[in-house]
């Protein structure tokens, strides 16, 4: 229905703004995929996959912000400088639960962080970290509980004056965020592909499937929450709290 419906534009809207913002966001979603292991498969074997996944979140931001700002509309503007102001909040804990996994096992390659979880699961001995990301997995998506840039009282915010086609591609990059941040816990936190009788795709794809279930079961359960106490919360709460993680994990790893 989208694909077919006539786009509609506010007065003096920035259309090559616009149109930037909605390819650039399923953009940043397929990159981040590139570097994710699916069982003994991935697209780009680069050996700094956590900071390329990392990486691919400012992609989002600016795809956001600009999908807001090119609408020329104050509603859309607020939604798109609220993910902002919540990408401040969540990205640093983000990056502390990303580094602590990565500390763990002694490398920023997605692979060897899964390989490195052949006896425990850094989801058993990093919960904290675990929590965090998924936190800020669903922050990144701003999806459920952190859903505030495109919300109800901005009458959809960021998605606000997005139409047809262009709609279409940032629902698309927003959903594959969703799927690629759920994807990317498993080699980070659940082992990979690690496990009894299923090949090491299927397992990637059950415990893939495992974390998005929990993200879309959050979006029904859970309230959105203002940005103002998302970053309260991320700066008292969970920064603390990631680094108290990575300092435990750096302890045990000296030792």
């Amino acid at each position: 229905r989208l694909l077919t419906a006539r786009r509609r534009a506010t007065w003096r809207a920035d259309r090559v703004l616009t149109v930037t913002g909605a390819v650039a966001l399923p953009v940043a979603a397929a990159l981040a995929a590139a570097v994710v292991p699916f069982g003994d498969h991935v697209a780009s074997a680069l050996p700094v996959g956590v900071v390329w996944f990392n990486a691919m979140e400012v992609v989002a931001w600016a795809a956001v912000w600009a999908a807001g700002w090119g609408g020329n509309s104050a509603l859309a503007l607020v939604g798109g400088y609220r993910f902002v102001a919540q990408g401040l909040g969540y990205e640093l804990p983000h990056m502390f639960a990303l580094i602590t996994a990565a500390l763990g096992a002694g490398s920023l390659d997605l692979r060897e962080i899964a390989a490195a979880q052949g006896g425990l699961w850094f989801a058993v001995w990093m919960p904290v970290a675990f929590a965090v990301y998924l936190v800020s997995a669903a922050a990144m998506a701003f999806w459920g509980p952190l859903a505030h840039p495109v919300g109800g009282d901005l009458a959809g915010g960021a998605l606000l004056e997005l139409s047809g086609p262009d709609r279409l591609l940032f629902l698309a990059g927003r959903y594959g965020l969703l799927a690629v941040a759920a994807a990317a816990a498993v080699p980070l936190f659940l082992g990979g592909g690690a496990g009894p009788l299923l090949p090491a795709w299927a397992w990637s794809l059950v415990k893939s499937s495992a974390v998005l279930a929990l993200l879309v079961w959050a979006r029904w359960r859970l309230p959105v929450l203002r940005v103002d106490r998302v970053m309260e919360a991320a700066w008292t709460v969970l920064i603390p709290a990631a680094l108290l993680q990575t300092l435990v994990v750096a302890i045990v790893v000296v030792g």
